[in-house]
C-alpha cells in the first residue's frame, strides 16, 4: 500500500492549501483516514481524521479552518486548510488504516509526507 500526498507548498498569513493523498497498491478496504503534521522541534500531531462513513473529528486548533474529506472510489482523501497562520508550518502526512485482506487486523501506512509553509 502506498500514500502519495501532494499539495504543499508556500502560503501567506490567511491564505488557502488544499492536500490531497492518494493510497494505491491491493487492500481489502481502507477504514479511518486522516491528516497528522510535525513542526520543526515538536511531536506529530493530529490535524483532522475522517471516517470510511464520513464522520470527521478535529482538535481545537484547526476546528473552522480546515476541511477533511474522501473519495471512496478513488481512495483519496483531502484537506482543505482555509485562514492558514504561522502555527500551521509544518510537514504534514497523510495516514490510513488498511485492511488488506478480510479477517486480517488493519493496520496504518503513511505518506512520505508533504511541507507546508505559511509565510510572508
Amino acid at each position: 500500500v502506498q500514500l502519495v500526498e501532494s499539495g504543499g507548498g508556500l502560503v501567506q498569513p490567511g491564505g488557502s492549501l488544499r492536500l490531497s493523498c492518494a493510497a494505491s497498491g491491493r487492500f481489502f478496504r481502507i477504514n479511518t483516514m486522516g491528516w497528522y503534521r510535525q513542526a520543526p522541534g515538536k511531536q506529530r500531531e493530529l490535524v483532522a481524521t475522517i471516517s470510511s462513513g464520513g464522520t470527521t473529528d478535529y482538535p481545537d486548533s484547526v476546528k473552522g479552518r480546515f476541511t477533511i474529506s474522501r473519495d471512496n472510489a478513488k481512495n483519496t482523501v483531502y484537506l482543505q486548510m482555509n485562514n492558514l497562520n504561522v502555527e500551521d508550518t509544518a510537514v504534514y502526512y497523510c495516514n490510513a488504516d488498511v485492511l488488506i485482506r478480510y479477517r486480517d487486523p488493519s493496520r496504518p501506512y503513511w505518506g512520505q509526507g508533504t511541507l507546508v509553509t505559511v509565510s510572508s
